[in-house]
């Protein structure tokens, strides 16, 4: 058979293998500038080769690894680094150093790798390296501090910090057992890649191996390589394209909220006040959202009590293996909505064997009192009367369906650590401005993008209406019912005109017709989300940090001459910011950004 073509699957082979923890690279940017690892078996056997004879068995601890005690050879022998590609950082004529004054310590790498040079010009350095002892863990922390009053942090928590207050946005961590790539810029979010060095020596660990040198080797780092595919470009432009996931995954949001709603309507939910169940379902996307990010960053715990039978994520990947293993018969499954319950209510009353396992949160997201519906209560009962006896049947179905709405995206699982705050904002903002209603009548729904947006809507039409008007007149009929011109292409204009039945409207319909929209339309007392008015004309919208940034700096720059650039900290905490947007907060969370710096 012919070799496959490389693409993203290239990129994604390697980048599960190298534990990613937020982002560093993405592999649709690599695909997209051409920047693949070598697959050439006669090349990678000849890395393997050289990375072996750097391994040597030495005892670390309580334990014996293989470890290459030299991270200046592995450059050379295994990245095919020159001499003068890594130097110590003494060298430099500014040595990045970070001074903590609560403590008798000061951050500083052991090696930089330096800018290609440019005439004569000063050294300055692309990439910090710190070196430590063989076998040191990276996210664990140090034992024994010589009496001396120390920060408790991590080596990569050290790191971290130097990169991001030297503003030196790229380094790597070394213990001589593995090799990690950590891309931390000031003001976001960091990420890291970490490769071991034992398993690169096998054949399965091949695609790591081409994976380092690609991301360290010549090309990528010195001369040689095009601009715009150096190390730091593919990072800054991978940070670039996760801006645009806020709006694919706020889109993915709002199919979530459809199909949490077709859910309850399928299982029976009674409509008093269908404000109130709004509020409900968007509260649910919200503790999910809350809870992926929270368990990304480790704020959750993480033994193995929590990870089988209590964590989203872990769930997530039950209901997907279910789906496999059942298939059709998911919408007959139950349970995993109660899990859910059981979970926030953990979060709100906290639970363990310690108050530390997982202490209460209480606050108005998680209140089990603030939407009983959710729990099949009534609004005169509470949470504390006993055990759940009318619980919704919500099947496994709409759960798996939802959870993977909210993990997967371009098939690959999201990263919630690798969201900023204002992206995972937007996913309020997505679904925000609606109405849950019942349907009048026989029902459809008709696919709308606002001016100006990105994230398309579903607006519903009572289909009866519809067919019940003049076949010349149905098309203005649709613009007065919906608010909007929806354009609709010729052929289903004319599929309109010669409608005769709700089947026939959806087959006119096609490409615009709402996937929400069961086979045969909505029956009649079909619970709906509907776009408000506001909605339907305007939408809502992500505010990158590109506008926000920029206003911020000049909206503070004379207060900060008057301060003579040294604002004390009661003139910070006096400071009263207004947010003209108020939509997830974008404009104030760059004013925290901007006065922490």
């Amino acid at each position: 058979m012919p070799p496959r073509t490389p693409g993203v699957h290239t990129h994604e082979e390697w980048k599960g293998m190298a534990q990613p923890v937020g982002l560093v690279v993405e592999p649709v940017v690599l695909n997209r500038l051409g920047v693949f690892p070598e697959s050439a078996t006669t090349v990678l056997a000849d890395w393997q080769q050289r990375l072996e004879q750097l391994l040597e068995d030495q005892p670390v601890g309580e334990q014996w690894l293989s470890v290459a005690p030299s991270f200046e050879l592995f450059c050379q022998e295994v990245l095919a680094w020159q001499a003068g590609d890594l130097r110590k950082a003494e060298e430099l004529p500014a040595p990045p150093a970070v001074q903590l004054d609560d403590y008798d310590e000061v951050l500083r790498p052991d090696w930089f790798v330096p800018e290609p040079s440019k005439g004569d010009g000063p050294l300055k350095a692309q990439l910090l390296v710190q070196e430590l002892p063989l076998g040191t863990p990276f996210d664990a922390l140090p034992k024994g501090t010589d009496g001396r009053r120390s920060w408790e942090a991590t080596p990569q928590q050290r790191l971290e910090r130097l990169l991001k207050e030297s503003e030196h946005p790229i380094g790597l961590l070394w213990n001589g057992v593995a090799l990690r790539l950590v891309y931390a810029p000031r003001g976001e979010s960091s990420g890291h890649l970490t490769f071991p060095l034992e398993p690169m020596t096998t054949v399965d660990g091949r695609p790591m191996l081409a994976a380092v040198q690609m991301l360290l080797g010549p090309d990528r780092l010195f001369e040689g390589g095009a601009s715009n595919t150096r190390l730091r470009p593919l990072m800054e432009q991978s940070r670039k394209e996760q801006n645009e996931v806020s709006t694919r995954l706020a889109e993915q949001v709002l199919e979530a909220l459809w199909i949490l709603l077709r859910g309850f309507d399928a299982a029976g939910l009674e409509v008093e006040d269908p404000s109130h169940i709004y509020g409900g379902l968007i509260t649910v996307l919200l503790r999910l959202v809350f809870l992926l990010y929270a368990e990304d960053e480790e704020l959750m715990p993480t033994d193995s009590l929590y990870g089988q039978h209590y964590s989203v994520g872990g769930l997530a990947q039950r209901l997907r293996q279910d789906r496999s293993d059942y298939q059709n018969a998911m919408e007959g499954r139950r349970g995993a909505w109660a899990t859910l319950l059981s979970l926030f209510r953990l979060v709100y009353d906290g639970g363990g064997s310690t108050e530390a396992y997982l202490p209460a949160r209480h606050g108005d997201l998680f209140d089990p009192e603030t939407y009983p519906f959710l729990e099949g209560r009534t609004a005169d009962t509470s949470y504390t009367d006993g055990p759940l006896t009318s619980m919704p049947a919500i099947s496994d179905d709409v759960v798996e369906q939802v959870l993977t709405k909210l993990l997967l995206l371009d098939g690959q699982i999201l990263s919630y650590r690798a969201l900023d705050v204002e992206q995972i904002g937007s996913v309020y903002e997505g679904i925000m401005g609606f109405m849950v209603e019942k349907a009048t009548g026989p029902s459809v729904g008709i696919t709308h993008k606002p001016p100006r947006q990105k994230i398309t809507i579903t607006v519903v039409v009572d289909a009866s209406e519809l067919l019940a008007q003049p076949s010349s007149k149905r098309d203005k009929w649709l613009k007065d019912a919906t608010g909007v011109d929806l354009k609709l292409p010729a052929k289903a204009i004319k599929g309109l005109k010669a409608a005769t039945s709700v089947e026939e409207l959806c087959d006119a319909l096609e490409k615009r017709l709402s996937s929400h929209t069961p086979r045969g339309g909505f029956q009649a007392c079909s619970l709906i989300l509907q776009p408000t008015a506001e909605r339907r004309r305007s939408g809502s919208h992500y505010t990158p940090r590109a506008l926000t940034e920029p206003i911020v700096a000049e909206a503070f720059r004379p207060w900060l001459e008057r301060c003579t650039h040294q604002p004390t900290a009661e003139q910070i905490l006096a400071l009263k910011v207004c947010d003209p947007a108020m939509g997830s907060g974008a404009f104030l969370v760059a004013v925290c950004r901007y006065l922490a710096a």
